[in-house]
């Protein structure tokens, strides 16, 4: 029996179109004199925008995961890369993403697009190498400029090294403007940059306060329809149509459900919350969840990946960070701006040490009234997965339930979905909880 009122939501044709949208561009951006950059969606896609507004992005882990939800296309780009020589046991995304390029098989339909430039940054171990070997498969003329943010653990871990840390990545993005004009030969344009750094900050912003919504009873968005809406801060942070979907479409949208009590799941009873990436092939195992009335709301991951916050540690609460007090008006200035807002990003943190994993997941679970939690052993992941067993044993510490399962994210041979329903099963028996249609 449903317990609240649902609704769809209005603005999804909208966020389906502007995706498809986006990769469209990437791939006739050639067609229309434009330029196409490749790079990871935690790049700082700000920077290169300062060349113009022809300028169009692909970004590697979101299409990784579009790759995988289309399990026999995965399948043909994970062999290609397997059998070119790259390891099985390396970065799942990244394997889809050199499988598509040795296929010449772009996911949306076509060849794959080659791009002008990468432009990415480094923290996860993947990063660096990915776009490396990329620039090299597409031929090995592809130039490519790194970003190292691997500078540890900022406010409020560690804010006496936080200022230094700032003008390192800061100095970086500077070098890289120099550097893009030379590979381009195209002329830099400060006011699209600052133009394209709000858009990011806003973003990011934005997407915070909307996943603050989810804190109410019932929750107006649940995880499967969120990883459909967290994807444009992953795909373009600083695109001005994402910033704006999410400013006056989706986030007044959200605050209706809330205010008219809409849910995402008609009868939820159990809230739960996960971790990092989900088996993209698999998502159906969210649907199997609403059988027992759960509702997942969402994850450090979907959170914290692109919207950004301050954890409060005398409070043990996320907030979302405020918007800086004015718009950046020098190269310098944005530059800083943008270091000092990505450098906070909650999932840099736990690169560092899996306590301010378990400290943030922790917030989390009683900030938004969570009963459960679920860790994903993710072998697709080596970055977001370091340090699980120990953060499961922290979350254990602080009073959570927690479900343990094993997959991967970008490889659907690593996961067992009848065996992780029997997982879930037996965890919400031990609940207390019976399947509704049982009841």
């Amino acid at each position: 029996m449903a317990r609240y009122p649902t609704e769809p939501l209005k603005c999804w044709a909208k966020a389906k179109e502007l995706r498809n949208e986006w990769y469209r561009d990437f791939q006739e951006a050639h067609d229309k004199g434009g330029l196409r950059v490749m790079g990871s969606a935690w790049a700082f896609d700000a920077v290169p925008l300062g060349l113009g507004r022809d300028v169009h992005w692909v970004t590697g882990e979101p299409y990784g995961a579009s790759c995988a939800f289309d399990k026999p296309l995965s399948a043909k780009f994970l062999s290609a890369a397997e059998n070119f020589g790259f390891a099985r046991d390396l970065c799942a995304y990244m394997r889809n993403y050199w499988g598509s390029i040795i296929c010449d098989k772009y996911a949306f339909g076509g060849g794959f697009p080659k791009a002008d430039f990468a432009y990415s940054q480094h923290i996860c171990c993947s990063h660096a190498k990915w776009y490396q070997n990329a620039c090299e498969l597409e031929g090995g003329n592809v130039p490519f400029f790194g970003i190292d943010v691997g500078v540890g653990p900022c406010l409020p871990f560690a804010p006496k090294h936080y200022p230094h840390r700032i003008k390192y990545v800061a100095d970086q993005l500077l070098d890289s403007i120099d550097w893009m004009e030379k590979v381009t030969g195209r002329e830099y344009n400060d006011e699209l940059f600052f133009e394209a750094a709000w858009n990011d900050i806003r973003s990011t912003h934005t997407w915070a306060k909307i996943c603050m919504l989810n804190r109410n009873i019932p929750a107006p968005l649940d995880e499967k329809t969120i990883y459909s809406l967290y994807v444009f801060g992953t795909l373009q942070k600083s695109n001005g149509k994402f910033a704006d979907f999410y400013e006056n479409d989706l986030l007044p949208e959200v605050q209706d459900r809330v205010d008219r009590g809409i849910a995402a799941v008609p009868n939820e009873r159990v809230r739960i919350m996960t971790d990092t990436q989900p088996p993209w092939g698999f998502l159906s195992i969210y649907r199997y969840l609403e059988k027992w009335g759960v509702v997942s709301i969402g994850s450090l991951y979907t959170f914290g990946l692109e919207g950004m916050w301050l954890y409060d540690k005398e409070h043990n609460d996320l907030i979302p960070r405020p918007l800086p007090e004015k718009k950046p008006e020098t190269r310098e200035e944005a530059c800083t701006m943008l270091a000092d807002w990505h450098l906070t990003k909650p999932e840099y943190q736990h690169y560092y040490s899996p306590e301010y994993k378990t400290m943030m997941m922790d917030a989390i679970a009683k900030k938004w009234k969570v009963d459960a939690i679920t860790l994903h052993y993710n072998r697709g992941c080596e970055g977001l997965s370091v340090g699980i067993a120990e953060n499961r044993l922290g979350l254990l510490k602080r009073g959570h339930k927690v479900l343990t399962y094993e997959g991967n994210m970008g490889d659907e041979r690593e996961f067992d979905k009848e065996g992780v329903k029997r997982r879930f099963d037996i965890f919400m028996d031990g609940m207390g909880l019976k399947k509704l249609e049982d009841d």
